[in-house]
């Protein structure tokens, strides 16, 4: 949690300052306090209300401001809060940080500041990509300036490519990171995650729906706690979080040989959607229409990564959580495969087509324990990541 904990927020200009007010609620319901700074380019997007009102203090715009400089001086502000933050970062502010000018209330407190920084880069891509950004992310970077983001993705302006800003849960992350406590310091946590690839042939292949978002928020989540997180993922939708070690796969048989080789875990999570079947024969050339019809493929079974973690004698991990995607009969299913796999926990959701979880932002999830059946609420999947992260520190720490 960030109880107690002071975050400056500098709002700067750019169509990404929107997310800046789902920002703020968030920290504010993790109990931090958030004094916001807004550049007048940021207020072309939002308003200096909307920030005071989610943020319950006073929004503070202009540098010469002489009252509040007789009450508490932009060397005081800059100075008072465990933590600068820079949301959105555009190409102008960050020009201005790495060349330390100071001609406005936000470039002067972050000029005058001795509280760790960090940024969100926004900006279209051509900006992000120009040397002379290059030179400062370099620059920022050596001072000990901290990123997050930028994403990969559609931008505003109708262009695609990295400067796309990071999602409020990614910033709260990296924030948790920085000032949170860290219940998982020195547990080793493995997390699966994605989809798996089984080829038919070398441009087909079998996979399921899975994004691959809802492991990659768990992975963020126990990593923001303190943890020490082996992230093994399939070809998933989303990026990989960072500050884990990643290890890309594509087969059911890839994740099992990499899941073993990482034993022993303190806990092990396996959110991935490990494909069940795989075709015994892949081609080694593409398959062609023929007259012989529709090719025959077999099938063999592929390795169950959960079973074979939890029934270890050797290396099993004191905590084997697994995931269970229904489409019925959900805490009555997840129940059995809890029983059937022999792993401690189940995180059981309903993946029917009209709920829109696969694939989807967010999710609504019963975990299954011995001591029965919990239902959360649906809520974004990196809530349902942190609420889980904070169940298993609990576990752990008993």
């Amino acid at each position: 949690m960030l109880a107690s904990k002071k975050i400056l927020l500098i709002v700067g200009g750019g169509i990404a300052a929107y997310k800046v007010l789902e920002l703020v609620r968030r920290l504010r319901e993790r109990g931090a306090s958030v004094t916001p700074v807004l550049t007048r380019a940021g207020e072309e997007f939002v308003t200096p209300l909307s920030l005071s009102a989610l943020a319950g203090q006073k929004v503070y715009r202009d540098l010469f401001d002489l009252t509040d400089e007789a009450e508490m001086g932009h060397i005081q502000l800059s100075r008072s809060a465990d933590l600068v933050v820079v949301a959105p970062a555009t190409a102008d502010l960050m020009a201005k940080m790495a060349g330390g000018l100071a001609n406005d209330l936000a470039s002067t407190l972050l000029l005058a500041t001795d509280t760790p920084v960090l940024i969100v880069p926004a900006m279209n891509v051509r900006m992000w990509t120009h040397p002379a950004t290059g030179r400062n992310r370099a620059q920022l970077a050596a001072d000990g300036v901290r990123f997050v983001g930028p994403n990969e993705g559609d931008m505003a302006c109708g262009e695609y490519g990295p400067g796309r800003m990071a999602e409020p849960a990614e910033i709260l992350a990296a924030i948790d990171s920085q000032l949170g406590d860290k219940p998982l310091a020195g547990k080793r946590i493995l997390v699966t995650s994605g989809p798996t690839h089984e080829p038919i042939d070398p441009v087909r292949y079998i996979a399921n729906r899975s994004s691959g978002a809802q492991g990659t928020a768990v992975a963020r989540a126990l990593a923001a706690l303190g943890a020490d997180v082996v992230f093994v993922t399939g070809p998933a939708d989303v990026p990989p979080p960072e500050g884990v070690e990643v290890i890309r796969v594509e087969t059911a048989r890839n994740m099992a040989s990499v899941v073993q080789t990482a034993l022993p875990v303190d806990a092990g999570v396996f959110a991935a959607a490990v494909a069940d079947w795989r075709v015994t024969s892949a081609s080694d050339r593409k398959l062609k229409k023929t007259r012989d019809g529709v090719p025959a493929l077999e099938f063999a079974e592929n390795p169950d990564i959960l079973k074979t973690v939890s029934h270890l004698e050797e290396d099993r991990p004191p905590l084997v959580v697994g995931f269970a995607a229904e489409t019925e009969d959900v805490v009555a299913n997840a129940t059995s495969k809890r029983t059937r796999k022999g792993c401690d926990w189940i995180v059981a959701n309903d993946v029917s087509p009209a709920t829109g979880i696969m694939g989807g932002q967010e999710n609504a999830v019963i975990l299954i324990t011995d001591d029965g059946a919990e239902e959360w609420p649906r809520m974004p999947k990196e809530l349902v990541a942190q609420k889980l992260a904070r169940r298993i520190a609990d576990a752990l720490a008993d």
